[in-house]
């Protein structure tokens, strides 16, 4: 067995234990439980605090603008999902493991920069005690992303260091998003409520187009659902906890 075929059968024993493709179960419970804890951010930790702040109508615009933007990244930027295929989209059976891994990594990438938007957002909105809880929810949430990703890439014959560290830069562009929500919404305050809104809607795009059709995709919804409902009451808790 030469180097490659016994990198590529560790993917797939790495696959089984996490439950990727092959077995399913728990990445399916994963995917559940981190879109309950996003939405659970969105509504309480973003939606909420925003509607506090300002109108309805400032509110609604952000919450427009921010499904909107997702739409159009998730329309432009070519990008694969590991476990279905969106109408239009690329087939990832289709296409070659290397190709495959980078449109799986595109598609991570895409969510990261909305994930740290919703941190910076939240930080300039209500110091630690709104931020906090934003920050563990998506801390949360990229650990069943990471896994999705990790196995493609091992399937590839990519070496394990390489994919923690590919891995890892995906989420280099949370920090600057982070950043940049805070810089903007501390220097214009009038639109935070707007800001809110803008992440809260990014959260929910990820949420219904990508957890869940993922965690619908094989079979296991009842268990995904049920993962969700303990997902969200455990965000609803650290909110509460940090408030």
């Amino acid at each position: 067995m030469d180097a490659r075929a016994r990198r590529r059968d560790r993917g797939r024993g790495l696959a089984i234990l996490i439950g990727s493709p092959g077995s399913g179960r728990a990445l399916d419970l994963l995917l559940g439980s981190t879109a309950g804890v996003m939405l659970a951010a969105s509504c309480f930790s973003l939606l909420v605090p925003a509607l506090e702040r300002g109108t309805l109508g400032e509110v609604a615009a952000g919450f427009a603008l921010g499904g909107a933007t997702m739409a159009a990244l998730d329309l432009r930027i070519p990008h694969a999902h590991e476990r279905f295929t969106e109408r239009g989209g690329v087939d990832p059976g289709r296409v070659g493991p290397r190709r495959r891994a980078t449109l799986l990594l595109t598609a991570l990438t895409i969510h990261n920069i909305p994930e740290g938007l919703a941190v910076g957002v939240a930080f300039a909105a209500g110091g630690a005690g709104l931020g906090v809880p934003v920050a563990l929810a998506i801390t949360i949430q990229n650990v069943p992303e990471g896994f999705v990703a990790a196995v493609p890439l091992l399937d590839a014959g990519v070496r394990r260091t390489q994919v923690a560290a590919i891995g890892a830069a995906t989420g280099l562009v949370e920090p600057p998003a982070a950043l940049a929500g805070f810089a903007a919404l501390s220097v214009a305050g009038v639109l935070l409520p707007a800001g809110m809104a803008f992440a809260a809607a990014a959260m929910v795009y990820v949420v219904v187009d990508e957890l869940l059709p993922e965690c619908f995709a094989r079979g296991n919804e009842r268990a995904a659902t049920l993962a969700l409902l303990a997902g969200f009451l455990l965000m609803l808790t650290l909110d509460r906890a940090f408030s």
